[in-house]
């Protein structure tokens, strides 16, 4: 007999002045797990936010059928808990606090020491999550943390963890709980090749526990233990097909990608940088946090023209290499480190620093301010600052909607960062990295979250920056088939030590 876990029936939901779901139905039974599949925009982050109770629904509802066999089993726990404690949401975005739980991390706080202390170790963090009251408790903490293979990691604050190593240690957090309904966004995002073979397994062993796991995800990134496909599009799910008969075809085609280059060639010839001879140069870079040795003995020349893929493992040591070129770690005083043919620590500011250099990255995008407007945004990238606090420039916003149009997001243009699709928001921040037309463009990891013809255009986007200026590029990908054509150089790190 087929045993529903939930069902969504004729269910409407409004955001803004929008609607996000009309009439939206589905059921998922025990023994299935689905995965959620679609364009950027399309529905599945409110999907899964839908189903997990965070919209407020204007008509139809969605009934937890989990919820109520569970109160029939344990009828003592009825009066205290609600379905909400037996679903657990992995989102794009963590939301830690800090120590005193009075506010969210910022951007630079991993690498100031003092600050950085105001966080939890990861073996605290999980303790502090409490499992819905059951019987038989399978994901005990030493489970989590041999299956994720956090051990390395529990004495590790959190705001010193890698993009990937927040990763896994979110879904061990959600794991903590126990869940009946395991709902992920975009899991494998920003986890090295060896943890994304890791995850057919983690995922299966997750399901043979009994948990029900809905996940959005990319087409071409469907674990095994997946078993039903719902594909997406504008808010309606246009196919549900068994795992077994689904293939990436049936998420429509992606329309052909197209570049204005004389558009390009406009927006590039404002570049009035200085020529340089070395634009980075390091020297035996070491970085150590207490015992932990981070970077160990790095040496990189990087030249005017060049363009490097820079690789490695979650936590190898790339974040933090990168951080020293940008002026947010201060340890980057304490080495031999040139930047812009300029010695660190000889009277150039962190602002002066910043100005040579188009930055984004997963970090920033998690602690950049979301109250601007997206062209507020990109405007900011002529200021460095995370987010407009002056009058806007009339010419300089033109110039921000045309790198918009570049991007294929100017539809955004007047509406709050928050509000907007999370690979749109990353989109924002690449154009707030393009739009000064610096030396230097650092670009790691910033196709997470996209639909393939975004990365397809975006890489295709920065080849042809690259062939139309002498512009610098370090560009950070897990993902082989993102690096641009154009990048003809690589530094792999492992454990903090270069390996190529």
């Amino acid at each position: 007999m087929i045993s529903p876990v939930f069902s969504i029936q004729h269910v409407s939901v409004r955001f803004l002045n929008g609607v996000l779901f009309n009439n939206l139905n589905l059921t998922v039974n025990k023994g299935e797990n689905w995965a959620l599949v679609g364009e950027s925009g399309s529905g599945k982050t409110a999907l899964l936010q839908t189903i997990a109770g965070n919209f407020n629904i204007t008509a139809g509802e969605i009934k937890y059928h989990f919820f109520e066999e569970y109160l029939k089993q344990h009828p003592d726990n009825a009066e205290h808990l609600t379905h909400h404690k037996l679903v657990a949401l992995v989102e794009a975005k963590h939301h830690f606090k800090n120590l005193s739980n009075t506010g969210d991390f910022y951007y630079q706080q991993r690498y100031n020491s003092s600050d950085s202390e105001d966080a939890l170790t990861v073996e605290e963090y999980l303790h502090t999550i409490k499992p819905a009251p059951q019987p038989n408790i399978y994901w005990h903490f030493d489970k989590i943390i041999s299956t994720l293979k956090l051990d390395k990691l529990s004495g590790k604050q959190l705001i010193k963890l890698s993009n990937g190593e927040t990763k896994r240690l979110r879904i061990a957090a959600a794991l903590s709980k126990n869940p009946v309904l395991l709902l992920m966004d975009s899991p494998l995002t920003g986890l090295d090749v060896e943890t994304r073979k890791e995850f057919n397994t983690i995922i299966e062993e997750i399901t043979a526990s009994g948990i029900t796991v809905v996940m959005a995800t990319s087409p071409y990134e469907i674990p095994g233990a997946i078993t039903n496909v719902a594909v997406l599009k504008n808010g309606v799910i246009t196919a549900i097909v068994a795992k077994d008969e689904f293939t990436p075809q049936l998420v429509e085609p992606q329309t052909p990608d197209s570049i204005d280059k004389e558009e390009l060639r406009s927006l590039l010839s404002a570049n009035t940088s200085t020529d340089y001879q070395q634009i980075i140069s390091m020297n035996k870079v070491h970085v150590k946090y207490g015992d932990n040795i981070i970077l160990n003995d790095v040496d990189w020349l990087v030249k005017p023209g060049d363009r490097w893929a820079l690789l490695g493992h979650n936590g190898a040591g790339k974040s933090t290499l990168l951080s020293l070129i940008n002026g947010d770690n201060p340890q980057a005083y304490a080495n031999d480190i040139i930047l812009f043919d300029k010695k660190r620590g000889s009277g150039e500011s962190i602002w002066d620093i910043k100005k040579k250099i188009g930055f984004v990255s997963p970090e920033l995008h998690q602690y950049f301010p979301t109250d601007n407007s997206c062209l507020q945004v990109i405007e900011s990238g002529y200021y460095d600052t995370l987010g407009l606090f002056r009058p806007s420039n009339k010419e300089r916003a033109e110039t921000a909607l045309r790198w918009m149009k570049a991007l294929e997001i100017d539809k955004y243009a007047r509406t709050l960062l928050k509000n907007i699709p999370a690979s749109a928001q990353r989109l924002c921040l690449l154009a707030r990295a393009l739009i000064k037309n610096p030396p230097l463009l650092i670009f790691d990891e910033p196709c997470q979250g996209m639909d393939t013809h975004q990365q397809q255009h975006f890489k295709n986007l920065v080849d042809t920056i690259c062939g139309l200026s002498k512009v610098t590029l370090i560009y950070v990908t897990h993902y082989q088939q993102e690096i641009p054509d154009s990048v003809d150089r690589v530094l792999r790190l492992e454990k903090g030590c270069v390996v190529e």
